[in-house]
């Protein structure tokens, strides 16, 4: 069923972004994000004042993505939005608001799942990216998931690895939080690496079998690593900051890569895509593009903008299910947990 033109109107609410954008078929022409800045001084997301900013900021980011976009709600083939995973109050935003504007409107309703969405950010089409070719393997990389999946079609996605504790995200965001670094982290400890030395400080890299990952054990050991240097000199942190951001940036690409060459090597696929919002980080960036020439990779790296959470991801998974006719009724649930 081939349209000339399919408008998706899509919403993103899954943790504490309020997002809308607009599509044509595979192109983008609004991504509207509004971040909610209230969770910086409690040092993380507090789901309940997620929520109540998701409906504060719901009616005039649609309304900033269709008037960017120039497009009149009644030309609309269809809504998606996320369905989950993520914190249930703000999903229900969300959701509630997609469900209603369906209705209003008459047009299908489509449920897409955050982390396919991930994926399949790959799939917009942008002037000087590839998409990846099938099948390929994706590393999605956000503060709440890590996890190598091997994607096989649009829908027919299998994770073979994952983490078994924290996600790789949240060890970045702790170990800032143990340098004393506000929050979110991770950005901070990506910045002050770039200026500093990656071999200074060695951290043990968590013995775990097959292609999941552990976190938890690498965050304690820095928490003991610094406690420990802090004891011997209390401005420890002050005076090594970028070669303690290095080293801990360098033992995290590293956990990374032993997984993705093995998943290469288990699977015999060289094409390559990260995604999810730590896939924004620099080194791993660079680290990914060099193996490329190393291994002789393919590898995807997504546009800065769809890296982090954002509407335009789940736009281009609407736009993929609006082409088989992959629709929800208004009974549809949100998930805080939702398997592929």
């Amino acid at each position: 069923m081939q349209h000339s033109a399919v408008f998706i109107l899509a919403i993103e609410s899954s943790c504490d972004d309020t997002a809308a954008a607009v599509l044509k078929n595979d192109k983008v022409l609004s991504n509207v994000v509004a971040n909610q800045l209230i969770h910086n001084q409690y040092g993380g997301v507090v789901p309940e004042l997620a929520s109540r900013a998701h409906q504060q900021n719901i009616v005039p980011v649609i309304d900033a993505a269709l008037k960017k976009a120039n497009i009149n709600k009644d030309q609309l083939s269809a809504i998606a939005f996320t369905q989950g995973p993520g914190l249930m109050g703000s999903l229900l935003v969300g959701s509630s608001f997609a469900k209603s504007m369906a209705l209003a409107l008459n047009i299908p309703l489509i449920a897409v799942n955050h982390m396919q969405a991930h994926i399949l950010a790959h799939f917009i089409e942008e002037e000087g990216f590839d998409k990846p070719s099938f099948p390929f393997l994706a590393l999605t990389i956000s503060g709440g998931h890590t996890q190598i999946v091997k994607v096989n079609d649009f829908f027919d996605m299998e994770i073979i690895g994952e983490t078994t504790d924290d996600a790789v995200g949240e060890a970045f965001d702790k170990s800032a939080k143990i340098l004393g670094l506000p929050y979110p982290g991770g950005p901070l400890v990506d910045k002050y690496a770039q200026l500093g030395n990656p071999k200074a400080f060695a951290f043990t890299k968590p013995k775990v079998p097959g292609l999941d990952f552990s976190f938890s054990g690498l965050k304690t050991a820095i928490l003991y690593f610094i406690q420990k240097k802090m004891i011997e000199n209390p401005n420890f942190i002050e005076e090594n900051l970028n070669d303690i951001c290095a080293s801990i940036q360098h033992t995290i690409i590293e956990i990374l890569m032993d997984k993705l060459k093995l998943a290469v090597a288990t699977t015999g696929i060289k094409q390559i895509a990260i995604g999810g919002g730590v896939s924004a980080n620099s080194g791993i960036r660079k680290t990914l593009k060099e193996a490329e020439q190393k291994y002789g990779w393919n590898t995807h790296i997504p546009k800065f903008e769809y890296t982090t959470d954002n509407a335009a991801m789940i736009g281009i998974v609407g736009y993929q299910k609006f082409l088989i006719a992959n629709f929800e009724t208004s009974n549809v649930v949100s998930k805080a947990r939702i398997q592929f």
